[in-house]
């Protein structure tokens, strides 16, 4: 809404209007607000959860410290949502397709974490909402990307064209933002649908999707729409259950979920940046730039409710955030094309998601061959594995972040190492 303002200012000749232009600014102002805003509304929404006695049941598994968690307020995700909605309301262009998908994905699964932390708190299902129902409510999710992504007129990526190629001059590789982009190879390239990705550590860097069907002949467009598609679903239901199962330590999962979007936040830059994309060899998305300012805007939300929720916590953000953190980064991650980089840059969620598959199938083949049991981890998902070790809960996390840290390094490298 500011935007608009501002806008509206500038062609007045307001001075400083011209500001709210530039991507760099507005991603700013999104992490500072958001910030702000956790910060702010925290301290409230924590005193109207522990009145309404909205508090997280303990089951005792033998963890240290965990019995005195019991009565924390949870579905503090609450905190998060509208630390990141009122800056992106107000600072992104709200006709941009991408800043619609991200709102409706933030918006969805909020509604479906909070669905589930109602059961589990006043109705005093610990289950909450059955597994399968919150499935439909992810493959819903994903069904819609993946149809915007396939067939929105905007949806559409530009690879390099060697036709009239200029490139810019020295002086203007260093003028960042949209409002100061200069004629690149991209200019005299089409803007088209693709079902192409970014893949990793190789040359070529790009995979399309197109190529799992292209067997079928004629058919092939539609069955790759479909295989597309298909993939989007999965990797939001896997990606925002994987943050689910890391949301069991004080900071843990908005720890991490900071660090990984401030990855996304730098591959949604680059991708966005014809000057960036040219140098790195990789495609350029039209308009995916106001997706920075969302993920600062994230950013922003996650290091605010840090504040409240690292150790000892004072809010936990059940499944109101952990489903709505992860949901954020799968989709961000999808309309930016850098999907099959989601093992390295979510490597904590995928570890985290692994180790719980890997303990429940070593379990169960076991007590079919051996008619009991046995275990790999002495506790999954493996953050607890660590505490049945003796180690404190605040290293762990502190040591999780690190190495979330690192992959994220890592991910932006292989933009160049290929």
């Amino acid at each position: 809404m500011l935007y608009y303002l501002f806008d509206w200012l500038q062609e007045l000749n307001f001075p400083g209007a011209g500001m709210f232009q530039y991507i760099s600014f507005r991603a700013a102002f999104a992490i500072v607000l958001s910030l702000f805003i956790s910060l702010i509304i925290g301290k409230s929404v924590i005193k109207k959860l522990q009145k309404a006695q909205i508090g997280e049941t303990i089951r005792d598994l033998g963890l240290e410290g965990q019995l005195q968690k019991k009565g924390t307020p949870t579905m503090g995700g609450i905190i998060i949502i509208a630390s990141i909605l009122v800056p992106v309301l107000l600072l992104t262009k709200l006709d941009n397709i991408y800043i619609i998908l991200m709102i409706f994905t933030t918006v969805w699964l909020g509604c479906l974490g909070f669905a589930d932390d109602y059961i589990k708190v006043f109705k005093k299902n610990k289950e909450g909402i059955a597994g399968k129902k919150k499935l439909i409510g992810q493959i819903i999710l994903g069904l819609i990307v993946g149809l915007v992504m396939c067939f929105h007129p905007d949806a559409v990526i530009k690879e390099k064209s060697n036709v009239g190629k200029q490139y810019v001059e020295t002086e203007e590789v260093f003028k960042f933002d949209n409002a100061s982009r200069t004629t690149t190879a991209f200019t005299n390239s089409p803007a088209e649908h693709s079902t192409k990705t970014t893949i990793p550590f190789v040359k070529n860097n790009e995979f399309d999707y197109a190529w799992l069907t292209n067997w079928t002949g004629d058919k092939s467009g539609i069955l790759s729409s479909i295989v597309y598609i298909l993939i989007i679903i999965f990797i939001i239901a896997g990606v925002s259950n994987g943050a689910n199962l890391t949301d069991g330590l004080d900071g843990l999962a908005v720890g991490t979920a900071a660090v990984i979007a401030i990855g996304i936040a730098i591959l949604a830059y680059v991708s966005g940046n014809s000057i960036f994309a040219d140098y790195l060899n990789i495609m350029y998305i039209p308009n995916i730039s106001e997706l920075v300012v969302f993920i600062a805007a994230l950013i922003g939300a996650c290091i605010g409710f840090y504040w409240w929720n690292c150790f000892p916590a004072q809010v936990f953000m059940g499944d109101t955030g952990s489903l709505t953190l992860g949901g954020i980064i799968a989709v961000s991650c999808i309309i930016i094309r850098k999907e099959l980089l989601i093992p390295i840059l979510c490597g904590i969620y995928l570890m985290e998601s692994i180790s719980v598959i890997i303990q429940v199938s070593y379990f169960k083949y076991t007590k079919k061959k051996y008619g009991e049991g046995r275990r790999i981890f002495l506790m999954t998902p493996i953050h607890h594995h660590y505490q049945k070790k003796g180690m404190h809960e605040a290293k762990i996390v502190q040591r999780f972040i690190v190495i979330g840290i690192m992959l994220a390094v890592i991910s932006v490298v292989t933009l160049k190492v290929r």
